[in-house]
């Protein structure tokens, strides 16, 4: 089948690419020349692993190509869009400009009962509005099939997915489901389920999905908050909570919290929804998650005050991390480098680094000093964060990080050290819902000389 997809952004670049291994003929489109420019080198403008290979590979076979002429979209049977729905600039609400202009320009392309499906999170009615886009066509399909792929693992959830979603009309919903299926045939003959709905469900099944997500991870961060405050330790009730099969140990692990451009913009849009429709218990409940995940980062950055004496200023800080979240290279509302801004506005030195995340966050905030190397960055601090949990800053040896800082003293605010290790090499260290940081068994020692985890 011949497929175009429209905008090459996480969603759509990735989506195209696997398509292609599928055995399609897809051609991305996006109005960004430099990015299209990349991705026909089969260069991937992210960070994200297996989809380079998976770009050069569908370059190599001839089944996939990239341009900025919506003219080469004519031909294909069914047209995905996957163009941002960003936050509005004025509101909680999303912002569907590029998704109408998208498919205004997708118009005069389109062949007779060709299909146009949506991938995009919307709010619900999107799907209505652009009915009208399309009523001078009304031989072509319109169905939606929301995306649930995350960053750091997009090839792998959209190879093989959890779930497959329809929203298809009550009239032609046979054929648009028709078409998907021929398109998702390997994943079908898998086993993948398939659930076909109504356009409202489909719309809200992506927002429901996230917004679940980030009441979970709010809900153990308030709880380590209370953790503090009693001298429990939240990972051990995290531990105990998830052995329960109605609860599950997913997204029950305390720490600074979520961010980059799905859960925050998804949670506040689906308050705005739900105000839209009169059903103020959702708003409350989202405004609630949105209020703890935010308050997280400022709580970090108290933790941080109360390590340095109560002074941050002039202290020589280390970050670690700059990702909104691991194996990406995004640093859309990046928590690590919300709480790197506020630590520098205290007056705090700070450096940043990251594995794969530097060049983005240096343009984006030119007031922070970011570092490649972590053992550059770590040398001579007198404390130390850990906001990103890349499997790299998991494994640093304790003794070789204490051979380059100044002052042995850690927040790890993603729990994700062994403390007890830690703290055998002289450290002092805290996590989020763990208690008050604990006298380290020994302080200073032998200077053991390990290599750091190589660059």
């Amino acid at each position: 089948m011949k497929i175009s997809v429209i905008g090459c952004g996480y969603l759509g670049a990735v989506h195209a690419a696997t398509l292609a291994s599928m055995g399609h003929t897809v051609v991305g489109i996006d109005v960004d020349a430099a990015k299209v420019a990349q991705l026909q080198r089969g260069v991937a403008p992210f960070f994200e692993p297996g989809l380079e290979e998976l770009l050069l590979d569908g370059r190599a076979t001839g089944r996939l190509s990239f341009s900025t002429d919506f003219a080469a979209a004519a031909g294909a049977r069914l047209h995905f869009l996957c163009v941002g729905t960003p936050q509005s600039k004025t509101s909680d609400g999303a912002d569907l400009s590029y998704l109408v202009a998208a498919t205004e320009a997708l118009l005069p392309y389109l062949a007779p009962r060709a299909a146009v499906v949506g991938k995009s999170t919307v709010p619900v009615g999107t799907v209505d509005m652009l009915s009208g886009v399309l009523s001078p066509r009304p031989d072509v399909l319109l169905g939606w099939n929301p995306e649930f792929l995350r960053q750091g693992t997009a090839v792998k959830d959209t190879l093989v997915p959890d779930r497959l979603v329809y929203g298809v009309p009550a009239v032609n919903g046979d054929a648009v489901t028709a078409a998907l299926d021929a398109v998702y045939e390997p994943l079908l003959a898998a086993g993948i389920p398939r659930l076909v709905c109504n356009f409202a469900t489909a719309e809200l099944i992506k927002s429901a999905s996230n917004a679940y997500l980030a009441t979970k991870l709010s809900f153990i961060n308030a709880m380590s908050e209370l953790c503090d405050a009693s001298g429990a330790d939240v990972t051990q009730l995290a531990g105990a909570m998830g052995l329960d099969p109605r609860i599950g140990s997913r997204y029950l692990h305390a720490g600074l919290g979520f961010g980059g451009g799905c859960l925050p913009k998804d949670i506040r849009s689906l308050r705005v929804q739900a105000a839209a429709l009169g059903v103020p218990s959702v708003d409350r409940w989202m405004e609630v998650v949105d209020s703890v995940n935010q308050d997280q980062r400022s709580r970090t950055v108290e933790l941080a005050r109360e390590l340095c004496g109560g002074q941050l200023g002039g202290r020589r800080v280390t970050v670690l991390g700059a990702a909104f979240k691991p194996d990406t290279d995004d640093i859309r509302d990046s928590p690590a480098l919300d709480v790197a801004q506020q630590l520098a506005a205290a007056g705090a030195h700070v450096t940043a680094t990251d594995p794969a995340a530097v060049n983005n966050a240096w343009l984006r905030y030119p007031q922070l000093r970011f570092e490649p190397s972590t053992r550059h960055a770590l040398e001579g601090a007198e404390l130390v964060l850990l906001l990103t949990e890349w499997d790299e800053y998991a494994s640093l040896c304790p003794a070789a990080a204490g051979d380059l800082v100044r002052r042995r003293t850690l927040l790890d605010a993603r729990n994700a050290l062994d403390a007890s290790a830690w703290e055998a090499e002289g450290w002092t260290i805290r996590g989020l819902g763990r208690g008050p940081a604990r006298v380290p068994a020994r302080r200073g020692g032998d200077k053991i000389r390990i290599s750091l985890t190589p660059q």
